[in-house]
């Protein structure tokens, strides 16, 4: 959008000026556009009003009443036809007022001095000025057109005026002209003014409809990131099975390779619902799953142990329906993490898991298992920031995280979530 381009203000996109009026636009925004419904109908008048003025005053001229003043009943042809024509020219200038109407005004400076029938264009030209320039450019137009109606009442006077009178009166006129112009151009300003404010407002609204879209597609996508490598890390400790036993009993394998297939199944699930929520636009974003809680641990484990691994899991936890569903989730994938870590870098060790907790005290997690001499030797790839995930997503929920060997020689992985009373 341009934030700071000097040029259009920000939040409007580089077309929108030319759907204001022309009244709205400056200088600032280089030539003006197309005209709409409105500009056309004030032009219209406007030259119609102004080429009136300049017939009817020829038309005097020409043909003089007995009420006329008297030193322009006996104005030269000569000068009638000069007058009509300038007045002619300058009324359809008018058409242009918006593009130069600093350069018509200096015309009208000019001729104005001698001229009746630019009375009119003269108005419109000063008023133009006063609308769309700013008030340096309008006090020097304005000042110069003073000088020019002095002029005017001592080349052309009235014998029934008095020069000062008749120079109060054009001057008087001319600055309420020009102020009339600028609080116009104060009030068009603010306009546009209020117009960006809420362009931007919305805009930003919007950016943070979407940021927040974003970021929730990205929780899902961590989401489904810890389901899968539970999936496939189960995958890959049956397949190690069957490649070191490969003359393990038919029932054995045929069981084996059942839960393979469904943790394959599984995973091939898990793994298009993921693609799914990033293929998916932002502003249609699916509804989200419901997320396992501590309900489903005794599931886990057992899924584990159905893999091979020996876990034992002790659940304490008082009132566990009253527990809030954020901390359920978080405790769930930090347990479904441990196992998954223990999996990849222990396998064979037995994994102790401990949870336990009450309103008021908070969530405790404790997840252990024995450190293997050396590394395996077909240890499970993996990302290497299952625990730092873990540690963000911990914090998150207002609680803590560690991990790291005891002096017993095992493998800690310890957590504490807040439950409120």
């Amino acid at each position: 959008m341009g934030e700071l381009a000097p040029a259009r203000p920000a939040g409007r996109p580089p077309e929108y000026r030319w759907l204001l009026p022309a009244v709205l636009r400056d200088e600032a925004d280089g030539p003006p556009g197309p005209r709409s419904t409105r500009d056309w109908v004030i032009d219209v008048l406007c030259f119609v009003l102004s080429l009136g003025w300049t017939l009817l005053v020829t038309g005097d001229l020409l043909n003089p009443h007995p009420e006329m003043v008297p030193e322009w009943s006996s104005t030269p042809t000569w000068l009638i036809a000069s007058d009509l024509a300038i007045g002619v020219v300058f009324s359809v200038a008018l058409w242009w007022r918006r593009r130069w109407p600093v350069q018509l005004a200096a015309g009208v400076i000019v001729f104005g001095a001698v001229s009746v029938t630019i009375a009119v264009a003269a108005l419109v030209i000063m008023f133009s000025v006063g609308v769309h320039r700013r008030f340096g450019v309008t006090a020097v137009v304005t000042v110069a057109g003073l000088g020019t109606n002095a002029a005017f009442c001592v080349i052309r006077p009235e014998s029934d005026t008095p020069i000062l009178e008749s120079l109060a009166w054009s001057a008087a006129i001319l600055l309420i002209v020009q102020l009339w112009g600028m609080i116009v151009r104060a009030r068009r300003q603010l306009v546009v003014s209020l117009r960006d404010r809420a362009d931007r407002a919305e805009a930003e609204q919007q950016l943070r409809v979407a940021q927040a879209r974003a970021l929730e597609r990205t929780r899902i996508a961590r989401e489904m990131h810890d389901v899968l490598a539970h999936r496939i890390s189960l995958l890959s400790l049956h397949a190690g099975a069957l490649e070191i036993r490969p003359d393990s009993p038919p029932a054995e394998v045929a069981s084996a390779a059942g839960v393979i297939r469904a943790s394959a199944h599984q995973a091939l699930q898990d793994l298009r619902e993921v693609i799914g929520v990033l293929r998916e636009p932002a502003g249609e974003a699916p509804p989200e799953r419901p997320q396992p809680t501590l309900d489903q641990l005794p599931a886990l484990a057992e899924e584990s142990r159905a893999a091979g691994v020996k876990v034992r899991l002790d659940l304490r936890v008082d009132a566990p329906d009253e527990l809030p569903a954020g901390a359920g989730r978080t405790a769930y994938r930090i347990v479904q993490e441990g196992l998954t870590n223990a999996r990849k870098h222990a396998p064979g060790t037995a994994v102790q898991v401990a949870v336990g907790g009450a309103a008021g005290k908070g969530i405790t997690i404790d997840i252990r298992n024995p450190v293997p001499v050396g590394r395996p030797a077909a240890a499970i790839p993996g990302a290497g920031t299952g625990l730092i995930g873990l540690a963000e997503r911990a914090t998150l929920a207002g609680g803590r995280l560690t991990h790291g060997r005891t002096p017993d020689g095992d493998f800690l992985l310890a957590a504490w979530l807040p439950w409120p009373a």
